[in-house]
This record gives C-alpha cells, structure tokens and sequence, in this order.
C-alpha cells in the first residue's frame, strides 16, 4: 500500500511540477467610457502616429512598427501579435475617427484613447470601433479591433 502511495505521489508531483504558469490574464472587456475629449493637436498628433502604424502594419514591417509602440509593450510584439492585429483591421476600407477622450486603466493611470470607426459604416453606434490607446509622447500603448457579433 505504501508503494502505491509513493508512486501516486510520484506521478503527482510530476505532474504538478509540468504544468505552465500562464502570464497571460483574460480581462472580461467592458465598454469603454471616455472622458474628456482630446485637443485638436493631439487629436491630429495621434492620428498620424496611428496611420503610419497601420502602413507598418500593412507592409508586415516590424521594425517600424516596434519604432512606433510604446516600450512598455515592444518585448510583446511578435509575429503571432502582428498577425492577429492585422486580420482584425480592414487595411482596404477607409478609417475615420469617431470618438476621443482618456480612458483609465487598471493600473488607475490615464491615457489619451482614439476610437476608430470605418467611413462606410453609417450605423450608430458603429458595428466596428478599432480603440487605440496612446502614451502622451504619440507612442501607441494598445490596439484593439471590436467587432459586432
């Protein structure tokens, strides 16, 4: 009996030591409630930071697209990321802005946040919002396409 017991605790302990601590947390995602609205020079700062990551994004460039993302999140960009970020942006239909504020996030610091929405899309509110969010200096911190299911 003891030896079935030494030799389940075996198998358990292996078993226990081979799982892989996930570093990756799933957020339930909740509406995104701005404050405030951006100036127009930031507005048009972080415009153009946005569609200079969408060429990059694009041409598969990710070398430009590291120049163009905040540190915070460059180490995070690989292949696999780019790719997802673009099969979720239409690169063939035309993007406008639709709103502009700051949004805080869970660490309570806040961040200037611009909500694309695609200029054929004349429903309101819109069926597809691209929300990017930027550190002060234009650097993009966050992409996140959302699609109406």
């Amino acid at each position: 009996m003891k030896k079935i017991l030494f030799i389940g605790a075996l198998f358990a302990f292996h078993w226990a030591v081979s799982q892989q601590k996930s570093s990756i947390k799933v957020v339930e995602s909740k509406k995104i409630e701005l404050t405030s609205e951006l100036s127009k020079d930031k507005i048009d700062l972080y415009n153009k930071s946005f569609l200079k990551f969408v060429a990059a994004l694009k041409a598969s460039d990710k070398e430009k697209i590291k120049t163009l993302v905040s540190d915070k999140i460059k180490y995070y960009m690989s292949d696999d990321i780019i790719g997802k970020l673009s099969g979720g942006i239409s690169f063939e239909r035309k993007m406008e802005i639709y709103k502009s504020g700051y949004q805080q996030l869970y660490e309570n610091e806040t961040y200037p946040i611009i909500q694309y929405k695609y200029a054929d899309d004349q429903q309101n509110p819109p069926r597809n919002i691209i929300n990017v969010i930027f550190e002060n200096d234009g650097k993009i911190l966050g992409v996140k396409p959302e699609f109406e299911k």
